[in-house]
C-alpha cells in the first residue's frame, strides 16, 4: 500500500501585479502559504513590499521582488531565480490592473494596455505552469468585449450590428481559448461585503488548477441587517455563523492617528460638504447649491450617487476608489468635513495595522485603493488550501489534455444600491434608526451556478 503523499508546510506563491500586497496578506492570512516572489512595477509600492518584509509581516524569510515591467519580465528567468522547474509552484495569484474592464466612466477593453495585461498574467501560466493559479479582477471582465463601441453607436441606437469581437463576454471567449486546456477554472463573481469586510466591492475570481478539482467557495457568511433581522425573525435557529454586514464604524474602531496622512477636500469642495448631512449626497443640497456645484453632471442620467457623498458609521463603505477628495466619488468622513485618511481607507481594506505603505501620500493612496480586499484574499486562499491538501493527499498527477475548462458561480455580487432620492424628497440614512425607505433593495439573484463547455 502506497502511503499518501505528505504536502509542505506552506504552499508556494508567486505573486503578479502585487501592488500593497492586500491578495497576498488575505492568502498569508490561513496560514498556509507563503510568498516566495513578488512581480511589480510601481516604485513606491515594491519600497512597501521590503519595507514590511523587512519588518517579517511576510511569511517567507527569502522574498524576491521584481520591479520590472512584466512585458519585459522573462517567467522561466524567474524559475530559474527561485530554484523551481514548471509545474512546481504551487499557486500563481495576481491582480492584473483592471480600470479598463470596469463599468465605472469609459471602457477601453483590451484596446487599453492595461486590458492586455491580464494576457500576460495568463503568459506566466504557462510558462510557470503552476498546479493552481488566482486571478482578481472586476466584475466588468465578465462582460467585456474585445472592441469597445460607443452606446451612441450600437445596434438599439440605430447603428450596424455588432462584430464578434464587439459582443459582450468576447474578451472572457479569447483569454478561455488561450489558456492551456489543462486547466480547469471555476470562476466566481462575489462581493467583499458579503464574506465580512467592511466595504461594497464587486469582484470576479479566477481559480484554476491542473488536476480538474472542483474548488468551491464558501457561500455568502454575511447578510444586510434587515435581511439578518428577517433571517432570525422567519428561523431563530439559522447559521450562527451568519452575521450582518460590518460597518464604518466596525472598520475604523479604536483607530488614533495623531499625524495622520491625508488627501483632503479643497475648500471650495468643504463648502458643499458641509452642507450634507452623514448618510447623504448632493441630493441633500438645495436645487440651486447642487447645480452651482455639480455643472453639467447635474444633467446626467447617472453615475451620481457618489457626488458630494458623506459616509454612515452605520453602513460598509462604498467601494474604495484611489483618491478620496474627488468631488464625484467623495469619500468624506462622516462627522468631520474631511476625506477618509489613509490609515482609515487600510483599516477598510483590512490591512493590518502595523502595514507600512511607502512613498508621496498620492502614491499611498492609490496602493491602498487598487488593492485586493484582505478579506477576498483569504476566503480564496482556505478554499484553494483545501483543493491543495486534496491534490497532496491523494498524489493526484495533471490530468494533461483536455477537460471541463469552466463553471461560473455567481454569489449575490451584486448588491443594488441604497435609495437615495423618492418623490422629489432626499432619502438621507437616519443612524440608528428603521430607514424603511432608504435600505439598499433585495438581491434579484442570490446563488446562480452554470457549467459552461469549452467554446474553443
Amino acid at each position: 500500500m502506497v502511503a499518501p503523499a505528505v504536502g509542505p508546510e506552506k504552499f508556494t506563491v508567486v505573486s503578479l501585479f502585487s501592488g500593497a500586497m492586500g491578495l497576498d496578506l488575505g492568502l498569508e492570512r490561513t496560514g498556509r502559504f507563503a510568498t516566495l516572489a513578488v512581480v511589480e512595477v510601481d516604485p513606491a509600492a515594491c519600497e512597501t513590499i521590503r519595507i514590511n518584509h523587512r519588518k517579517g509581516l511576510l511569511a517567507s524569510p527569502k522574498l524576491r521582488v521584481y520591479q520590472e515591467d512584466i512585458r519585459k519580465l522573462d517567467p522561466y528567468a524567474v524559475l530559474a531565480d527561485l530554484g523551481l522547474a514548471p509545474g512546481e509552484v504551487d499557486l500563481l495569484a495576481g491582480g492584473p490592473p483592471c480600470q479598463t474592464f470596469s463599468s465605472a466612466g469609459k471602457r477601453g477593453s483590451i484596446q487599453d494596455t492595461r486590458g492586455s495585461l491580464i494576457w500576460e498574467f495568463l503568459r506566466f501560466v504557462n510558462a510557470l505552469r503552476p498546479k493552481f493559479f488566482l486571478m482578481e479582477n472586476v466584475r466588468g471582465l465578465m462582460s467585456a468585449a474585445i472592441r469597445h463601441r460607443p452606446i451612441k453607436e450600437r445596434p438599439e441606437n440605430g447603428g450596424p450590428p455588432l462584430e464578434p469581437d464587439e459582443e459582450p463576454g468576447s474578451v472572457l471567449r479569447l483569454f478561455l481559448q488561450d489558456i492551456d486546456e489543462e486547466y480547469r477554472l471555476d470562476i466566481f463573481e462575489v462581493n467583499a461585503v458579503n464574506y465580512g469586510a467592511p466595504q461594497l466591492r464587486e469582484r470576479v475570481l479566477f481559480i484554476g488548477n491542473r488536476f480538474n478539482v472542483r474548488v468551491d467557495l464558501p457561500p455568502p457568511t454575511h447578510v444586510s441587517p434587515w435581511e439578518y433581522e428577517e433571517l432570525a425573525r422567519e428561523n431563530p435557529l439559522f447559521p450562527p455563523s451568519v452575521r450582518p454586514w460590518r460597518t464604518l464604524r466596525d472598520a475604523l474602531a479604536g483607530l488614533q492617528e495623531t499625524d495622520p496622512v491625508l488627501l483632503d477636500f479643497s475648500p471650495r469642495k468643504k463648502k458643499y460638504l458641509e452642507l450634507v448631512p452623514p448618510g447623504g449626497n448632493w441630493r441633500s443640497l438645495p436645487p440651486e447649491v447642487a447645480k452651482e456645484s455639480m455643472g453639467k453632471a447635474f444633467h446626467a442620467k447617472g453615475g451620481r450617487a457618489g457626488w458630494w457623498r458623506r459616509l454612515s458609521y452605520d453602513l460598509p463603505s462604498p467601494t474604495l476608489v484611489t483618491l478620496p477628495n474627488h468631488a464625484s466619488t467623495a469619500l468624506c468622513h462622516p462627522e468631520h468635513t474631511r476625506a477618509l485618511t489613509l490609515r482609515e481607507y487600510a483599516r477598510i481594506q483590512e490591512f493590518p495595522d502595523e502595514w507600512e505603505f511607502a512613498g508621496r501620500p498620492v502614491e499611498q493612496y492609490r496602493q491602498v485603493g487598487n488593492a485586493v480586499p484582505v478579506r477576498l484574499g483569504q476566503v480564496a486562499g482556505e478554499a484553494i488550501a483545501e483543493a491543495l491538501d486534496l491534490v497532496y493527499r491523494e498524489g493526484l498527477r495533471p490530468l494533461g489534455g483536455a477537460h471541463p475548462r469552466l463553471r461560473k458561480v455567481y454569489l449575490k455580487a451584486h448588491v443594488r444600491t441604497r435609495r437615495w432620492y423618492r418623490q422629489g424628497e432626499a432619502l438621507l440614512w437616519q443612524e440608528g434608526q428603521e430607514n424603511e425607505e432608504a435600505r439598499y433593495s433585495p438581491a434579484r439573484k442570490v446563488v446562480e451556478e452554470e457549467e459552461v463547455a469549452c467554446e474553443c
